[in-house]
């Protein structure tokens, strides 16, 4: 049986998609393809404990509020407090409060195209 390995991306419409990406890029410092307005974040640069969810929520979910779309995409960041800064002062709404659990950290933010984003940074892990 073939099977599903990880996820190859999560995919989304924009009004803008180049002054999004360029956002992201200025605010959260990602590496933007000028050709196809994507990001490939490769294994070897995440840390060590950093892994994909594939989730689905219930459609009455509360999770993604307060933004109206019906998805919610996931950043691992290597710095919570300051990549929150960063897109705050790049005029994201900051949504909810950090929350912690032995997985590491948590935060959202709401992006100029209105998509409610979660931001991770791991829990260190001990080799």
């Amino acid at each position: 049986m073939a099977k599903a390995l990880g996820i190859g991306g999560a995919f989304f419409e924009s009004p803008d998609p180049r002054a999004l990406a360029a956002w992201y890029s200025t605010w959260l410092g990602v590496s933007v393809d000028e050709q196809t307005q994507s990001v490939a974040f490769k294994p070897d640069q995440l840390p060590d404990g950093a892994f994909s969810v594939w989730g689905p929520f219930d459609a009455a979910t509360e999770y993604f509020a307060p933004s109206a779309k019906p998805f919610m995409i996931n950043l691992i960041v290597d710095d919570l407090d300051g990549a929150l800064s960063q897109v705050a002062e790049g005029g994201a709404e900051i949504a909810g409060e950090i929350e912690q659990y032995d997985f590491g950290r948590f935060g959202w933010f709401i992006d100029p195209d209105g998509n409610k984003v979660e931001l991770w940074e791991p829990a260190p892990t001990s080799s």
